[in-house]
């Protein structure tokens, strides 16, 4: 997994200028291998389609990959005859190779691509790249298995299809609809960002990509798409099925162990409502609450059921400590990633110190509770013992949650304006840096 820094924080979003006439704003990719019987045909058609329909200045960008028939011939005669088509030639075969490549070196601020077979109806492109030009969303993807999409395809690919999505939300917690549908479309400065993060060169590159940019925080836009299977596609499924999953265990397992720098990506552009320091409303605070409390409900219950087990063999006093010190440490691990949104390994031994000494607290309470019931009671019973433990836990539970958000996990202003550069300029009048319009630059 590749671990190279990123650029650094990324602009805010906004809607390209409309004068833009001269750069392109959209690059549309059409990566292909031994494609000379549906190249023409499918370039024209687009070409035609994007004349007709596209409000701005675009290009099409046919990504050869190392094919060994006519098609490099081909590609060089549609860029001779028709001025917004151009032609990258590449030595080596994979689709994630050659986007990655025409993709680091595109000047359009706007990034797509498609398959060579157009199964997707070119009526979707519009909706498709209209929210990352409006600055709406990050990236935007094409959706075979939305309510509203309308699909013609075979038992199997609809099978396989199903299960590799069921799979990526059960394993990577997704939350987008269709991974491999060849139909997508992302922000030049996002890319940028993310693809030195991208390992994959193959099938499983858009996977892989997605998956980043949802961890990172990134908004992505999904558009139903009216899609018809081809029946001729070269693509191997049992072959390209077996490296997806392949992909999947290396990306989660990159994800778990925090190999990945995606808190240099996490809410990048600052213009999320939620990074915005609003007077009198504690940032996340709802969220943070519900996380906690989950967490608070898993660690109860785990707590309960050590003490018990301990308290088999064990006095109380003892029995409780050492449920407390088992469950404060998985309460803090949990804490940290799921309600603090704090990734990677950094301060982990800190954050662990400091979750003990809260546990010290909550231990004072909770034997200070059983102390006083066995100075009151000389001999309790186990479901008294139980019941005073619960309303001891609800007190220091409180007590657990305002240390962790205020010492151990604090929200430091001063922090958050320095991972923002760039919402702070824009937040003051009279500093936001317009793009050069072309017309004028000339």
């Amino acid at each position: 997994m590749r671990t190279e820094p990123s650029p650094g924080t990324l602009p805010a979003r906004e809607h390209l200028p409309a004068g833009w006439a001269g750069t392109p704003v959209l690059d549309v990719v059409v990566p292909v291998y031994n494609e000379e019987k549906d190249l023409q045909r499918c370039v024209r058609r687009l070409h035609e389609h994007l004349t007709r329909t596209f409000p701005y200045a675009f290009r099409i960008t046919v990504a050869d990959n190392a094919s060994t028939d006519g098609t490099p011939h081909l590609a060089g005669e549609l860029a001779r005859r028709i001025p917004e088509v151009r032609s990258v030639r590449l030595e080596q075969k994979g689709r994630g190779r050659a986007l990655r490549t025409v993709w680091s070196a595109s000047d359009a601020p706007v990034l797509a691509y498609m398959d060579v077979d157009l199964s997707t109806d070119l009526n979707a492109l519009l909706p498709l790249v209209a929210p990352l030009i409006s600055g709406h969303s990050d990236l935007a993807i094409g959706s075979r298995l939305s309510r509203s999409a309308r699909v013609v395809r075979g038992p199997k690919r609809e099978f396989v299809s199903r299960a590799y999505n069921l799979i990526l939300r059960g394993s990577l917690q997704t939350r987008f609809s269709d991974a491999q549908c060849g139909f997508k479309a992302v922000r030049r400065d996002v890319a940028r960002a993310l693809l030195p993060l991208v390992e994959d060169g193959g099938w499983f590159f858009d996977t892989e990509l997605l998956v980043l940019a949802e961890r990172a925080g990134l908004r992505i836009h999904e558009v139903p798409v009216d899609w018809v299977d081809d029946p001729d596609s070269t693509v191997r499924i049992v072959r390209t099925a077996t490296e997806d999953l392949k992909g999947v265990w290396r990306v989660g397992r990159a994800l778990a162990t925090g190999a990945l720098p995606l808190d240099r990506l996490a809410r990048p552009f600052g213009d999320d409502p939620r990074d915005r320091d609003i007077e009198d409303v504690p940032r996340g605070l709802a969220r943070q609450l519900v996380g906690f409390c989950a967490v608070g409900a898993l660690s109860t219950l785990f707590y309960l059921l050590l003490y018990s087990g301990f308290r088999a063999f064990a006095g109380s006093q003892a029995a409780n400590g050492l449920a407390l010190l088992v469950s404060a440490v998985a309460n803090t691990a949990a804490n940290r990633r799921l309600t603090f949104g704090v990734r990677g390994r950094g301060g982990l031994v800190r954050h662990q110190a400091q979750g003990l000494v809260v546990l010290a607290i909550g231990l004072a309470l909770t034997s200070g509770s059983l102390a006083a019931l066995n100075t009151a009671s000389g001999d309790p019973g186990h479901s008294t013992e139980l019941a005073v433990l619960v309303a001891a836990n609800l007190a220091a539970t409180v007590l657990r949650f305002l240390l962790l958000r205020a010492w151990v996990f604090p929200d430091r202003p001063a922090h958050r304006a320095a991972d923002r550069p760039a919402h702070r300029a824009a937040d003051r009048p009279g500093d936001r840096t317009s793009a050069p319009d072309p017309r004028t630059a000339r």
